[in-house]
């Protein structure tokens, strides 16, 4: 089921306006789950990080032992001729994504060179700039590297994702905030975190356990250069309960306030939307 509208698919060379079937039965992405993915976002007429997003996911193939198929500035290519059947007003997900489509003589291990590929737009909205959400605590953790491929963005990895979410959900969340190995808090289940103390911003220091976000680094850089101090630091539970602000930081949605973790409840602050309004005026002049 797609998330959005107005879908377009690059496949074999060509785009085609539909939510085309790329993937076959005994594709080794199929059974096996080696698929990895990016996600950019095309609003104002812009795509901001196109660039690094593209990058990643080539970087995201080779983790999984896919072998990439195209080099980053030909995904730009493809993407932005993709782009030009969208109008002004639409806001676009653009997932570029590889999948294994055999593997080797156990079937485990992915084939070099057979590789499937794609990219995928869908119109999906901006979040509304009054949208937030609340956090819950969840008893699912972060993978490490020695157990999972937390140095991809890897299809493999969600099922942990959706535990999360439908877990706080039913205690009435909107997300959940999500530990790593050693008790700490990584990220959400969908995006990085930030929290804000006494007009300092503090966030997750990358430990391998996360993915630090191109939108993350996006939103650290401009804020160091507007003057706020930020801190990549280990942060425990406690830290968000004594947190002035807590924002998300997600391709999706860029920045996404946050009201609530369990019973903390906080204001939309005046770094929250400040950071807000640094990256929309940052992707107006990129």
């Amino acid at each position: 089921m797609a998330t959005g509208t107005k879908i377009r698919t690059f496949f074999n060379g060509a785009w085609h306006d539909e939510d085309l079937a790329i993937m076959r039965a005994a594709d080794h992405g199929s059974w096996l789950g080696t698929t990895v993915f990016d996600g950019a976002r095309f609003f104002d007429s812009r795509a901001p990080d196109l660039e690094a997003h593209c990058a990643r996911v080539n970087r995201s193939a080779e983790a999984l032992m896919i072998t990439p198929t195209m080099a980053t500035a030909d995904i730009i290519t493809a993407a932005r001729e993709g782009l030009k059947a969208y109008g002004p007003d639409d806001a676009v997900y653009i997932r570029p994504m590889y999948w294994a489509l055999d593997g080797d003589a156990s079937g485990i291990v992915p084939k070099a060179d057979a590789t499937g590929f794609a990219i995928s737009l869908e119109a999906i909205p901006m979040a509304d700039q009054n949208a937030s959400t609340t956090l819950g605590r969840t008893q699912f953790r972060r993978p490490v590297l020695e157990d999972n491929v937390v140095n991809a963005k890897a299809g493999c990895l969600y099922p942990n994702n959706a535990r999360m979410l439908t877990e706080v959900r039913k205690r009435g969340f909107g997300n959940a905030l999500v530990a790593d190995a050693m008790g700490n808090v990584a990220e959400s289940a969908t995006a990085n975190v930030f929290m804000v103390k006494d007009g300092a911003v503090f966030t997750p220091i990358p430990n391998g356990t996360f993915l630090a976000g191109i939108t993350r680094a996006r939103h650290i850089s401009n804020l160091r250069a507007d003057g706020t101090e930020v801190h990549e630091t280990v942060l425990s539970f406690a830290d968000f309960a004594d947190a002035d602000e807590v924002f998300l930081s997600g391709n999706m949605m860029k920045v996404t306030p946050v009201t609530a973790f369990e019973d903390t409840q906080y204001q939309i602050g005046p770094v929250t939307r400040r950071v807000r309004e640094m990256y929309w005026d940052w992707a107006a002049s990129s």
